[in-house]
């Protein structure tokens, strides 16, 4: 298998693996489904921590409205009245006025917040660091954790409108939001190796692009159409560039040190001495000696 290290902009994103006779186009598929599945968790996550906080999500016409709006417009939160998380709830308003400000009970609260930070880790980048391998199967496992979580707290499911609830339904509409622009559109996705594109024709496999090796360990670079070629890998870490200066800093003082030394003390070296061949010769080289009679 081909460990492949996938990177986006330059930032190490997760390790898959892949055999050399995999086509371009299943492995770029792939890379998509996995990048696309861990800022799907993102997002989860991050509305869960919100959740655990402030409630379930206000219905669209009520949020971002004053409670003296709500009650001239005189509309209700029906949901939010059905959806009340189990052990009670203590009221928590949210500053932004989206949620309904009714959060869990501190036991509940544990639950949101522990499924949050195992999913974390999860899909974390620093399993690049470690050499572990991210795959749909753990995605998947770890938004099963997300929605197991809620589920426990609202075992009568949150509101329809509620974006935690239509991403694990999959039916969540991110047009108009920061997060559409980070989602890869698989179909129109693009690969790269050594700065070259990998083309994803039926033909094509990875093994045509990164040798016959089967373990070897490669850098593919996701990007989406019409970016263009990321930039090559440097030839040296930041932390070897920054051994090589500080190499280059010691050597040029040492230099400066020895053009400012005008001591003449090294003549009286062994090394220095003209006749040191011809005494050697002459067996004086190691002689020591005392004055008589001591």
């Amino acid at each position: 298998m081909v460990i492949v290290h996938v990177k986006h902009k330059d930032t190490s994103q997760f390790l898959c693996e892949a055999p050399l006779a995999t086509p371009v186009d299943d492995l770029v598929k792939g890379i998509c489904a996995i990048y696309n599945g861990r800022l799907k968790i993102d997002r989860v996550c991050m509305e869960i921590e919100e959740l655990a906080k402030h409630g379930t999500l206000l219905p669209p016409e009520i949020m971002g409205l004053t409670e003296d709006q709500v009650e001239e417009l005189k509309l209700k939160d029906d949901w939010g009245e059905k959806c009340v998380p189990s052990g009670g709830f203590t009221i928590n308003k949210d500053s932004v006025g989206r949620r309904n400000g009714k959060q869990p009970r501190k036991q509940m609260q544990d639950v949101l917040n522990n499924a949050v930070k195992e999913a974390k880790a999860m899909i974390d980048k620093n399993l690049v660091l470690q050499g572990k391998c991210l795959t749909m199967k753990i995605v998947q496992e770890t938004l099963n954790i997300l929605k197991g979580a809620v589920t426990i707290v609202y075992p009568m499911k949150l509101p329809p409108h509620d974006i935690i609830r239509m991403e694990f339904e999959n039916i969540e509409d991110l047009t108009g939001t920061q997060a559409s622009l980070d989602v890869i559109d698989p179909g129109t996705a693009q690969v790269w190796f050594c700065g070259k594109e990998m083309y994803r024709d039926d033909k094509k496999k990875l093994g045509d692009y990164v040798g016959k090796i089967e373990n070897c360990k490669v850098i593919i670079k996701l990007s989406k159409r019409g970016e263009g070629a990321p930039g090559r890998e440097p030839i040296m870490s930041e932390d070897q560039r920054k051994q090589l200066m500080l190499h280059a800093y010691r050597r040029q003082e040492e230099l400066k040190k020895l053009a400012e030394d005008e001591d003449d003390a090294y003549l009286n070296s062994k090394w220095a001495d003209g006749g040191s061949l011809k005494k050697s010769f002459h067996g004086l080289d190691n002689i020591s000696w005392k004055p008589f009679g001591k």
